[in-house]
């Protein structure tokens, strides 16, 4: 299987962002996951301050807002040539000023809002084809946040109540934009409670790792393989391969499940985690959250 030259970062949200945004609710100083970091390592890891970024608005019900949002926190940190792609349907998706933007460009970004729309207004396009293609093949970056990050892989949650995600058939899965396989992307993951959806979308697709991305928290992924931890947040890997018994295929719906043997990792800053062999990497990047050594 070829290894992809690109990158993926994906990025749990920012505080106050996500479903706020799509309340209507901006607020435009509370870029956590750029004020942290996050933004500036996708411009680091696209090119500089004159890399090329298109912000795809597709999956918020406010693109206009929130690609100014955008807009703002890239201008902070000094990258100017950052352009926004609001595609709406799947006729936009076609046009071929988006098209050859996208071809164009070093980084894409998706923003938040409902990944369902990103799956059902992409599939099978040309647009896509190429996103797909770039990182294959080239030292492309594919950026997205919240929603943006769980359409990344090739296994996605669409829908799952957190406060009832314990029970069978209330964690809804379909297939993402599928840049990456093996994995199953969950945001929001610590505020929003969403450990047991995403225990229940493993539980039923155990070859796959669970990544629950916290708010101000990402993964770089390189290789399709390595993954590093960065941001302020928590990143929780839950791995089903060892799992023993699972009673997810017998059970009625609606029915608590009972699962033995799931394996949960956290991943704090620089901590990385390597999906084929499924080992924690205490230093994946440059720094690593700070041990206090001067406690008696």
């Amino acid at each position: 299987m070829q290894i992809p030259k690109g990158k993926l970062i994906a990025i749990g949200g920012a505080e106050d962002k996500g479903s706020d945004l799509e309340k209507g609710a901006i607020f435009r100083n509370n870029l956590n996951f750029f004020e942290l970091g996050i933004l500036r390592r996708i411009v680091a890891e696209a090119g500089g301050s004159d890399a090329s970024i298109e912000v795809v608005t597709t999956a918020s019900t406010i693109p206009y807002e929130v690609g100014e949002n955008y807009l703002d926190a890239f201008g902070k940190i000094g990258c100017t040539n950052v352009h926004i792609i609001h595609i709406r349907n799947r006729e936009d998706a076609q046009k071929q000023e988006y098209i050859e933007r996208i071809q164009q460009c070093n980084c894409v970004m998706f923003s938040g809002g409902n990944q369902l729309r990103l799956t059902t207004i992409f599939g099978g396009t040309r647009f896509l084809d190429i996103i797909q293609e770039r990182y294959r093949t080239e030292n492309f970056v594919i950026a997205g946040t919240s929603a943006g990050a769980m359409a990344m892989s090739s296994t996605m949650i669409y829908e799952g109540n957190a406060t009832r995600a314990h029970l069978k058939g209330e964690v809804k899965i379909t297939t993402g934009l599928g840049f990456m396989d093996g994995v199953i992307f969950d945001s929001h993951f610590e505020k929003r409670g969403r450990f047991a959806r995403l225990a229940q979308a493993v539980s039923a697709n155990p070859s796959c790792i669970g990544i629950g991305l916290g708010e101000d928290t990402g993964m770089l992924i390189t290789q399709g393989n390595n993954m590093e931890a960065i941001g302020s947040g928590p990143v929780i890997i839950v791995d089903g391969h060892d799992v023993k018994h699972s009673n997810l295929a017998d059970i009625p719906e609606g029915n608590p499940l009972s699962i033995e043997n799931l394996h949960v990792h956290f991943c704090a800053k620089g901590n990385g985690f390597k999906v084929k062999e499924r080992t924690f990497v205490e230093l994946m990047g440059e720094h690593t959250t700070p041990v206090m050594t001067d406690i008696y």
